[in-house]
């Protein structure tokens, strides 16, 4: 893959697609695309590294266990989950393709 947009799922695809970009000691970059999934409830991510975020298209709702209301992310939109921050993904879009970019790090 050259292009972040190339080989996108049909909408109808029922499982997010995870495709790893590059990879090297203590960094990882992937991109994830979701068609209306979201967590399970009261599923929670704690990842043993940080995580930066950017959604690149659509819409999503991210949750932090520390914070009382969950942050609407629209195309643009980045975020840095520090390593062990319990999070999950409240929403995503329905009716369009998400794209997100997410660069994993030690």
């Amino acid at each position: 893959m050259n292009n972040i947009f190339a080989g996108l799922p049909p909408s109808t695809v029922m499982n997010e697609q995870f495709s790893e970009l590059l990879s090297r000691p203590g960094l990882k970059i992937e991109r994830i695309v979701s068609t209306g999934q979201c967590s399970p409830p009261d599923f929670w991510y704690d990842q043993p590294g940080g995580e930066w975020v950017l959604l690149i298209q659509g819409e999503a709702r991210l949750s932090f266990a520390d914070e009382p209301e969950s942050r609407h992310l629209k195309a643009g939109d980045f975020v840095d989950i520090p390593a062990h921050t319990k999070h999950r993904v409240e929403w995503t879009a329905p009716d369009q393709t998400t794209i997100w970019l997410a660069i994993h790090y030690a």
